[in-house]
């Protein structure tokens, strides 16, 4: 689990700053560089949505069982 911490913290976090500064400076407008959040925040939305199963009424001590 360390590495896709590390890509997520370090490569989409860490260059955050640097992506929204270009972004600002390609358009020239200062909310422009708001668009990368946003978009990150979405997409990690949509991927837990779609990909991480309920854990309401489940036993999490219980061997995994196949869908």
């Amino acid at each position: 689990m360390s590495l896709p911490y590390h890509i997520g913290n370090g490569w989409f976090g860490g260059l955050m700053p640097a992506t929204a500064f270009a972004m600002i400076a390609q358009t020239g407008d200062v909310y422009y560089g708001l668009w990368y959040p946003i978009v990150i925040a979405v997409a990690c939305a949509v991927i837990g949505i779609l990909f991480v199963r309920e854990s309401k009424d489940n036993d999490i001590n219980a061997e995994e069982v196949s869908r």
